[in-house]
């Protein structure tokens, strides 16, 4: 096995960096914060549905992306979608109130499935979205 070398470090920061990063989080919250305003669960009674269909899928779209941006991409695109567009879309934050509600609400049971479900969710997706674009990516070269 090769040695890769020391770690890549990161690029710093400028001010166009940052502000993709602010324009796409700032995209992806908005994105999130609509999704609960259409389909809105209230925790004590119901199940955090929303917020595990959020993070399902921004981790599906992190693979993907992963993938896309690997090879080419401009300098902007991964910061952009990536930390800022999906990084505001996903939450930690939403996913750890939700297991608090629950909890706090006494439902300890749905509150420990939605803990192991929405990991459980998250690792898978992000491994279907970077197998499913690795796939089409791979189809596509003659």
């Amino acid at each position: 096995m090769d040695n890769p070398g020391p770690p890549r470090r990161a690029a710093a920061p400028t001010p166009t960096l940052v502000l993709a990063v602010a324009l796409g989080g700032g995209l992806g919250a908005t994105a999130r914060y609509g999704a609960t305003r259409l389909w809105d669960v209230p925790v004590e009674t119901g199940f955090p549905w929303t917020i595990l269909a959020v993070n399902t899928l921004g981790c599906a779209l992190i693979g993907a992306l992963m993938v896309i941006t690997e090879e080419r991409g401009h300098r902007l695109v991964r910061p952009f979608l990536g930390t800022g567009v999906l990084g505001g879309f996903t939450t930690f934050s939403a996913y750890a109130g939700g297991v608090r509600a629950l909890t706090d609400a006494g439902r300890v049971g749905p509150a420990l499935g939605y803990l192991v479900l929405t990991l459980a969710a998250a690792m898978a997706a992000v491994w279907a979205g970077t197998a499913a674009t690795r796939s089409l990516r791979a189809g596509r070269r003659p």
